[in-house]
């Protein structure tokens, strides 16, 4: 199993990151994906990924972070995107990037942030990591108005099938956590039993989003299991095919172009 979307750069894991890795190995993780969020924490990914062969990472500016200075933290993104490509093939992807209006972040510094990113991504030919929150038609039009067709995750999926479908035929695939767990996430878990296992990906976004029956406590990879179990019971599908597709979705989608 990979983990698509796990934040273990962030301080929540400075005192036990070995364990962390070791727990989720023993129940089967194979591989983890650290999205980037802020240029202080793209140092850290990359040297977790150099002391971690299981580790990949990418590089990104979230929208919760972005600043008055965020600009030239662009500036300095494209640079390094540019020379990761060439040099470290455990970097996959520009992210994680999007659009958020519960969050603080100014909605004109959110929208042009990410555009400028998703054109970036363009001219790198590079998949991206998409966050949202109340945004996905602003996510949609983006996509659509840039000719972006480079494909990536959509973190932490949460909508109708129609909304899944427009993604999918924009060449992404769907992250899926500890939200299906919930029963308040009936129409999430409609949508995903309408689904192939070729559309989708398995994620923790740890330390957060905990399942259902964890909340308060720090999420770590090592619960995948839990959201592969819930996924098969709302898939009928049987978990090995779930681990095999999602597996072969990860490594596709995250590609070099």
């Amino acid at each position: 199993m990979i983990d698509s979307h796990c934040h273990l750069d962030l301080s929540a894991f400075d005192n036990d990151i070995e364990q962390v890795i070791q727990r989720a190995q023993q129940v089967g993780v194979s591989r983890f994906h650290i999205p980037g969020t802020t240029q202080k924490g793209w140092s850290r990914q990359q040297d977790l990924a150099a002391q971690f062969s299981c580790i990949d990472y990418s590089l990104g500016l979230h929208p919760y972070f972005l600043d008055i200075h965020w600009k030239q933290r662009l500036d300095v993104l494209e640079a390094l995107l540019a020379q990761r490509i060439e040099s470290d093939s455990s970097f996959k992807a520009l992210g994680e990037i999007g659009l958020d209006k519960v969050c603080h972040s100014d909605w004109s510094i959110q929208y042009e942030a990410f555009q400028q990113q998703v054109s970036i991504a363009k001219s790198l030919r590079l998949p991206v990591i998409l966050h949202h929150r109340k945004t996905h038609s602003q996510l949609l039009q983006v996509i659509k108005q840039s000719r972006y067709e480079y494909g990536g995750i959509i973190h932490a999926f949460s909508g109708s099938y129609e909304l899944a479908m427009a993604y999918l035929e924009k060449g992404f695939v769907l992250g899926i956590g500890g939200t299906i767990s919930y029963e308040r996430a009936q129409k999430t878990r409609e949508t995903l039993s309408k689904l192939s296992l070729n559309d989708v990906v398995l994620e923790t976004d740890s330390p957060d989003m905990p399942l259902c029956g964890l909340q308060g406590q720090r999420n770590e990879p090592c619960h995948i299991p839990s959201v592969l179990q819930n996924m098969a019971d709302i898939m009928q599908a049987e978990k090995q095919d779930i681990i095999k597709t999602s597996t072969n979705n990860y490594f596709r989608v995250l590609s070099r172009r």
